[in-house]
């Protein structure tokens, strides 16, 4: 289900997470919140006293506010490792706060395959946020491990979060500056 500015009575207590600070927020069983953003299986709320949480991958799939994450949509286990897929899954982490896609958002400083001896690979991460400080950073960053390891062929995901250079919106692609209407 993708829907956003939609008002939804929460049926389970759940832990969100606070934007952008990234603190735990406890949210109630019968608790009105109003949908902003479901992307991916990413879901971000505004509760009641305005604040915005985002709630987790299980969560929301278990009210119904986005599909259930699905290991196998980098593809068939048999198939051969590409890093193109690694790429295309990284495209469905999602800015809690900005409805663009790390990659598009230009979050994505590198991503390198290196070849393991089992014929696996690990894959090496390095991602920005678009402010210092920003408490997402842990939370995105997982999200990104977590995608990256649904790839066929991927048994090692490493992904560390830099500062240099600094983000700046220069980064983000011409269809992301397009969909946020800077062009």
């Amino acid at each position: 289900m993708t829907a956003t500015q939609q008002t939804f009575r929460l049926d389970r207590d759940c832990v969100a997470t606070m934007i952008p600070g990234g603190q735990p927020f406890e949210l109630s069983k019968g608790e009105l919140v109003l949908v902003t953003q479901t992307l991916g299986d990413s879901v971000t709320v505004q509760t009641a006293h305005g604040y915005l949480v985002r709630l987790t991958p299980a969560d929301s799939a278990a009210m119904g506010l986005a599909a259930a994450p699905s290991p196998a949509a980098a593809g068939d286990p048999g198939e051969p490792f590409a890093l193109e897929s690694v790429t295309a899954v990284l495209k469905n982490v999602f800015d809690p706060e900005i409805p663009i896609n790390v990659v598009d958002l230009g979050l994505i400083y590198r991503c390198e395959a290196e070849p393991l001896p089992d014929g696996t690979h690990r894959i090496e991460i390095d991602m920005s946020m678009t402010a210092p400080g920003c408490g997402m950073g842990d939370i995105l960053k997982q999200d990104a491990e977590v995608a990256a390891r649904s790839v066929a062929g991927v048994s090692d995901v490493q992904v560390e979060l830099v500062w240099d250079p600094p983000w700046g919106i220069e980064r983000i692609s011409d269809a992301a500056k397009l969909q946020l209407g800077m062009m």
